[in-house]
């Protein structure tokens, strides 16, 4: 078959565009090269590995879904840690990356509030990432060195009492989890308590197990392991509920602290500019796989509460939270970066 040119002059419908003001033809024109760009982008993705960013805590959150990923796309999924600086490092990556999907960050709370709060960054994960779906809600392990005298949260609030400003607790930065469950259980109980701040919470977990220092609230995957070994002993659990994952440890709040609760989450976040196509197609991927009942189960496991949500739902949760803790801290006067 000949093949005929493509022109003005061989398409009837396209050749009424010559009775048309330039002007016209040209928006016209401007429209139509303007649309295809990220429609072709959003149909060869994946067109190479993915990048899937970490900031401070465990990574395996992150490997699960990269699996997943991987499975249903036959792309490789990097996970990528970037633990320092309280998550700027993490966002940092993430925001200046390449906005085509082939990069995005496995945010928390944490992060958001201590990138916004007390960190110095150029970026924020508001402003800048662009919100990919709710994975899961994490509560945290009230762990202490098992030579500390405390066998529950009223006997560690006793034994502060009688020794202010000499028991530390770590945490993987300023305003991260760690950090504020701390400052929250001292305002709340009434005691002094030192925080240390590290640059991750792997390193703050090992000092607790060699005894640098006397505590720390940890995720159930850093803490039951070793709770569960001996090395360290749980006292409570920040949620407002009982654990699946532990049943047997109280709640701060149940053990005494009235009104302690804290919950932190996972979550997927973008480059701003990501093309929304590629972000409701990963977030598809990640709500199947979070419903998968083996899945399920193994989150559960780890300590956390699968919670898989669209990304605009997830934006306006994640505006939330961070308008929620930032006044907590105003109000509880805990210094911040301005």
């Amino acid at each position: 078959m000949r093949r005929v040119p493509l022109s003005l002059r061989n398409l009837p419908s396209l050749r009424r565009l010559r009775k048309l003001p330039r002007c016209v033809v040209g928006g016209m024109a401007a429209l139509v090269v303007a649309l295809p760009w990220p429609m072709a982008r959003a149909a060869d993705w994946p067109g190479k590995p993915l990048r899937l960013v970490v900031g401070p805590g465990p990574d395996i959150v992150a490997r699960i879904l990269g699996q997943k990923f991987t499975e249903a796309w036959g792309q490789q999924v990097i996970v990528d840690q970037r633990p320092g600086a309280g998550g700027a490092i993490a966002v940092e990556s993430t925001a200046g990356a390449a906005p085509d999907g082939h990069t995005f960050m496995l945010s928390t709370g944490s992060v958001m509030i201590s990138v916004r709060l007390f960190v110095k960054s150029t970026f924020d994960v508001i402003r800048d990432l662009a919100p990919g779906g709710l994975v899961a809600t994490v509560p945290f392990v009230f762990v202490v060195h098992p030579t500390v005298p405390a066998k529950s949260v009223g006997e560690l609030i006793r034994l502060a009492r009688s020794r202010p400003g000499q028991l530390n607790y770590g945490s993987a930065g300023p305003g991260t989890a760690g950090h504020l469950c701390g400052e929250m259980l001292s305002r709340i109980a009434g005691i002094n308590i030192v925080h240390v701040p590290y640059r991750s919470l792997a390193i703050a977990a090992t000092d607790v197990l060699g005894g640098q220092i006397e505590m720390a609230f940890l995720v159930a995957q850093a803490a039951m392991p070793h709770v569960r070994a001996g090395k360290l002993r749980a006292l409570a659990v920040s949620s407002s509920r009982r654990v699946r994952f532990a049943p047997e440890l109280p709640t701060v709040d149940e053990a005494g602290v009235k009104g302690f609760e804290f919950v932190s989450w996972n979550g997927l976040h973008f480059p701003k500019g990501t093309p929304q196509t590629v972000i409701e197609k990963i977030n598809a991927e990640m709500t199947k796989a979070i419903a998968e009942p083996a899945t399920r189960d193994r989150l559960i496991a780890l300590g956390l509460e699968p919670a898989a949500s669209a990304p605009a739902a997830f934006g306006t949760f994640a505006e939330g939270y961070l308008a929620k803790w930032s006044k907590v801290i105003h109000d509880a006067r805990i210094p911040v970066l301005r």
